[in-house]
């Protein structure tokens, strides 16, 4: 598959896999907006998402290892919009991000058009309404 991708700075770095096989592909921080509450990366790119795809924004396992929480856990990217991509993060603390580091891996899947049933009772499964721990582990 092949994504119209616009660089809107001259430092942007084009994504791509690190390793053969690789789920998601890295995006760089080419700028920084640090607020009290937040801090928000640039990445430079716009992209042409397909109709009926999304892009989905997650972050690096390396959040791990900074005082940061994405803001909305997993970013949607809409076929629609053409705007940058930016990644906002909390500030939990003073590790953090600089620009030229990788901050948070994308992934393009298709959008099926979803039309909802409304049913009176739903299939009986193994599971059923059990949730939050329900196997006691």
């Amino acid at each position: 598959m092949k994504i119209k991708i616009k660089k809107l700075n001259e430092e942007a770095v084009i994504p791509k896999y690190s390793k053969h096989g690789d789920a998601a592909m890295d995006v760089v921080a080419v700028s920084k907006n640090v607020t009290e509450k937040f801090i928000e990366y640039g990445t430079g790119l716009s992209f042409e998402v397909p109709e009926n795809y999304v892009m989905l924004i997650f972050p690096r396992s390396s959040v791990s290892n900074k005082t940061l929480s994405q803001c909305n856990s997993v970013g949607v990217l809409d076929s629609g919009y053409r705007g940058e991509l930016k990644i906002r993060f909390y500030k939990i603390g003073s590790e953090e991000y600089e620009i030229g580091e990788r901050v948070a891996q994308i992934m393009v899947l298709p959008r099926p058009e979803v039309e909802f049933q409304e049913v009176a009772e739903l299939s009986p499964t193994e599971r059923g309404d059990g949730g939050f721990g329900h196997t006691g582990k």
